[in-house]
């Protein structure tokens, strides 16, 4: 893959642009071997899933640079200038033609950006995702809601010149920190959830619902935990971390009890209308496997960067359940966490590559208790 931006020094954030896609993929899949060796000595290394090298991004996560009437969509330089990135080629299809118009009505609006260096403005990024079907969530992340009248009004004007949006909201981020977004979400438009179809199942992706960034990569994540949860035929599962229910969707099939636990209450009311014959829990996903009495067949982990934590790590060391599934965007925290569950044995494993042209990939094991 070739990119201006990259050539030109304006933007670095594709740290491997210039390895080629096949050496970038055995040089993720030996890397994860490598962090994995002490832990998954004798597992199975299934052949790593590739993406497309551009336009895999289902999700945009755009700062908005510039002046009123005259906007940047992109990243800040090091001196919190903004630098228009609207010609990236990571993006999917509806996404990059979006980015234009959406442009051209922030300018139309006259909103501020918001300043880093000043502190001051009014839009700080703007959060885009866009659903296999082409469909469009847009999300507008304020500091205030002084504009809000005015964006409102505008709205009919942007939704007719991106046929493809059917949400938008805006995130109210009053506060001078790095962090992407804030609390508070108002919802502009009568839909209120995006429909990601996934395989064969609808997901339903609210505004601050988690989803993969790369649909395709994702969908064939899906298909290998269903496969090897059909290879295992457990009667009852557990989906911890379960967010808008794409592992349970995939999972879930009659006679088979699946419960999903997610603490975003939101993203639990998706997955209730995604798989209905699964059950959801709004809570901490560590505190219901402590105080659970009975325990599953499967245990299904997808955890943030961070793991999944010594108290989670230590009760499945200790738990009942005969199988798990651990989905990983970070090989080195799942590494330690396999450490800390000597009594499982790692079968069978893969790598899942989401963020081509980076050294970021998922990291999928199937996993089965020792003796």
């Amino acid at each position: 893959m070739h990119c201006d931006y990259f050539t030109a020094g304006e933007c670095r954030s594709c740290t491997l642009m210039t390895v080629p896609y096949a050496v970038q993929l055995a040089d993720k899949d030996a890397r994860a071997r490598a962090v994995l060796a002490s832990v998954a000595a004798d597992a199975h290394w299934l052949p790593p899933q590739g993406s497309a090298e551009s336009g895999f991004r289902n999700k945009a996560k755009l700062v908005v640079g510039g002046r009123a009437g005259q906007v940047t969509l992109g990243i800040l330089d090091q001196a919190g200038r903004g630098v228009d990135l609207q010609g990236c080629g990571l993006y999917e299809e509806p996404l990059s033609a979006a980015f234009g118009p959406i442009a051209t009505w922030v300018d139309h609006l006259r909103l501020e950006p918001y300043s880093v260096p000043e502190r001051r403005g009014e839009l700080k990024h703007i959060l885009l995702t866009a659903s296999p079907g082409g469909e469009l969530m847009v999300r507008l992340v304020l500091r205030s809601t002084h504009r809000l009248a005015a964006i409102r009004n505008a709205l009919p004007q942007l939704l007719a010149a991106v046929g493809s949006i059917v949400v938008v909201t805006a995130n109210i981020h009053p506060e001078h920190k790095a962090v992407l977004e804030g609390e508070r979400e108002i919802v502009l438009t009568d839909a209120r959830e995006l429909s990601m179809r996934v395989n064969d199942i609808d997901l339903r992706l609210g505004p601050r619902s988690f989803f993969q960034t790369n649909t395709e990569v994702a969908a064939a994540l899906y298909r290998q935990a269903a496969g090897w949860a059909n290879s295992i035929a457990p009667q009852t599962i557990w989906d911890l971390y379960c967010g808008v229910g794409g592992f349970a969707g995939h999972l879930w099939q009659p006679g088979r009890a699946v419960l999903g636990v997610e603490v975003s209450e939101d993203a639990v009311a998706a997955a209730r209308h995604t798989v209905p014959g699964a059950r959801f829990i709004a809570g901490d996903a560590t505190a219901y496997a402590r105080d659970a009495d009975r325990h599953p067949d499967l245990v299904v982990v997808n955890p943030p960067r961070r793991g999944l934590g010594a108290e989670l790590a230590d009760w499945l060391q200790t738990c009942r359940a005969k199988h798990l599934i651990y989905s990983s965007c970070n090989v080195n925290s799942l590494a330690a966490d396999l450490a800390r569950m000597p009594s499982w044995r790692v079968e069978e494993v893969r790598l899942f590559d989401m963020f081509p042209q980076t050294g970021h990939a998922e990291v999928a094991a199937r996993i089965s208790r020792s003796g």
